[in-house]
């Protein structure tokens, strides 16, 4: 899973930072133009925003990000506590709210909360799906209690199409999110990958479960007419 850390406090970004990376992969930008630039252009399960920001403030990254209808949870940070603070940072599209100080606890489970919200994340922290269960802090799947050797593209790819099972996900949403916008391979990874993943499900007859949507793109469905 990617998570989003937009922080003007360098001590405090890098001790967050340091604490989110033992579950999740972390991006972090310390200006708001940046944060705003990196929610655009990658796909991630959540942004955690402070509202001091420099160049652009953290609400106004907000409003840029729920404009283009980016529905990522969003948790703000900030040192502000009045109602009439919260209540504007959650009317501008934050899901919550945290004041700084904070315990390290309670933001691990504030992010859990958010991701379970979403539908991400597991109570036990797992992303399941038929007989497939991931565990995303350990990196390992599951399939009926046996183990699938996956390599970590594969393992990002399988993720994403999990926590978005049903759904159609295009090529280049795929390519953003395992590979990143910046990566100097080509779309056609995505179907290599893809054959990689089908070739390792097939020994539990899990093959087509992924399915390809021609012209589109791919989705993870057990009973599926699209191919």
């Amino acid at each position: 899973m990617k998570v989003l850390l937009i922080e003007d406090d360098q001590p405090l970004l890098e001790s967050i930072q340091r604490i989110l990376q033992e579950e999740f992969q972390v991006d972090t930008a310390s200006a708001g133009d940046e944060g705003l630039f990196l929610a655009e252009q990658n796909i991630y399960d959540l942004i955690i925003l402070d509202i001091m920001l420099p160049v652009m403030s953290g609400l106004e990254v907000l409003r840029q990000i729920r404009r283009q209808n980016i529905d990522v949870p969003v948790l703000m940070l900030t040192a502000k506590d009045s109602v009439e603070d919260k209540v504007r940072g959650l009317d501008e599209g934050a899901d919550d709210y945290l004041v700084k100080p904070f315990a390290v606890p309670e933001l691990l489970a504030r992010v859990r909360a958010l991701l379970r919200r979403k539908g991400a994340l597991g109570r036990e922290g797992t992303l399941t799906y038929g007989p497939i269960s991931l565990n995303p802090k350990q990196q390992t799947a599951v399939i009926q209690g046996s183990p699938l050797e996956l390599t970590a593209k594969e393992f990002a790819l399988l993720e994403y199409l999990v926590q978005n099972a049903g759904h159609i996900l295009t090529r280049e949403q795929l390519f953003d999110r395992v590979w990143g916008f910046d990566c100097d391979t080509t779309l056609s990874v995505v179907e290599l990958y893809i054959h990689y993943l089908r070739k390792k499900l097939s020994p539990f007859h899990l093959q087509k479960i992924i399915r390809t949507v021609r012209g589109v793109g791919y989705m993870l469905k057990e009973d599926c007419d699209v191919s």
